[in-house]
């Protein structure tokens, strides 16, 4: 059964209570923060995409800091799935190849261009610190999940012997933020796609195949 959409009430005008969506308006505070970054997001554009006031935003999501916390929390549910698929494919190489080919599919799909955890960071200056540090504990959490990863293939005879997993998980990272940066500056899915191709090329061989 599905689950029924939570509401919170909010005062307007007249002292008349109105419900709203939670669950909706967090996912449109996720789009404005993705699209502009933490501090080029605004109170009012934040509010105004909501479609709430002030008020009951600090009632529903307490202050800014926690609003784009919760916000990062839905970007990462909702793009979790393709990473969880990526890394159940049989081997590193495919798990590493489908994962970069459906960051590119599906930031070609989407209305906003990049990545939320690089783009949010990008424009942060002193007063965002601590929203570049929490964005910065996100994409390591994503990088010590491809360490582990490796780190079995080597065990698995699926990655060379002596593979250094911790190198590798770092270069997948890099590409991947790469791509972000390209996509957010106007870069098309075809070249995307042919800088993936050249990406894996550099990525190790089947160990089993040496």
């Amino acid at each position: 059964m599905k689950k029924k959409a939570e509401t919170v009430s909010s005062p307007v005008a007249r002292g008349r209570p109105r419900g709203f969506d939670v669950e909706k308006a967090l996912d449109q505070a996720m789009r404005v923060f993705w699209k502009y970054g933490y501090e080029g997001a605004s109170l009012p554009e934040l509010t105004k995409a909501m479609g709430i006031n002030r008020p009951s935003l600090y009632a529903a999501f307490g202050n800014k800091e926690s609003l784009f916390r919760k916000a990062v929390d839905r970007y990462v549910e909702i793009t979790g799935g393709m990473f969880q698929e990526a890394m159940a494919q049989q081997t590193a190489r495919g798990a590493v190849e489908k994962l970069l080919k459906g960051m590119v599919e599906s930031q070609c799909s989407s209305k906003i261009r990049g990545c939320m955890l690089v783009q949010s960071a990008l424009a942060c200056g002193e007063s965002g610190d601590a929203m570049k540090h929490e964005l910065a504990m996100r994409r390591a959490a994503v990088e010590s999940v491809l360490r582990e990863r490796f780190e079995r293939a080597v065990m698995e005879g699926d990655l060379p012997r002596g593979a250094d997993a911790a190198a590798l998980a770092k270069y997948v990272a890099i590409v991947q933020h790469g791509l972000a940066v390209q996509f957010s500056g106007g870069a098309k899915r075809e070249e995307l796609l042919a800088a993936v191709e050249v990406a894996m090329r550099a990525f190790p061989a089947n160990g089993n195949s040496e």
